[in-house]
């Protein structure tokens, strides 16, 4: 019904730049909130960014001041800008959505498949 796709990651040295994107595609009545989850080898995934139809935004602490997260709602996107990368962000980054499928329907929690973002020297 819904799908996201995300796209952007990569290899990239230490204090370099990476920019993600997710593109929701389906049966899409409306969109609540978007954002970007990570999960490193070991570890559970975690919130790493989050911003609502309206624009508001929430951040991990360990990104504050680095990372980025925007949406065009015209184009059902979200983007991370994510800026001075560390060692430490080196993750699969995952895409989630909350979705309405019709007017009738309640929002639902939609993911993409990952994306893996290395940041190495």
């Amino acid at each position: 019904q819904v799908q996201l796709v995300e796209s952007g990651g990569g290899l990239v040295q230490p204090g370099g730049s990476l920019r993600l994107s997710c593109a929701a595609s389906g049966r899409i009545f409306s969109i609540n909130s978007m954002g970007w989850y990570r999960q490193a080898p070991g570890k559970q995934r975690e919130l790493v960014a989050v911003i609502t139809r309206g624009g508001s935004t929430n951040y991990a602490d360990s990104v504050k001041g680095r990372f980025t997260i925007s949406r065009d709602n015209a184009k059902n996107t979200v983007y991370l800008q994510m800026n001075n990368l560390k060692p430490e962000d080196t993750a699969v980054y995952y895409c989630r959505a909350t979705v309405m499928t019709s007017s009738l329907s309640r929002f639902d929690e939609y993911w993409g498949q990952g994306t893996q973002v290395t940041v190495s020297s």
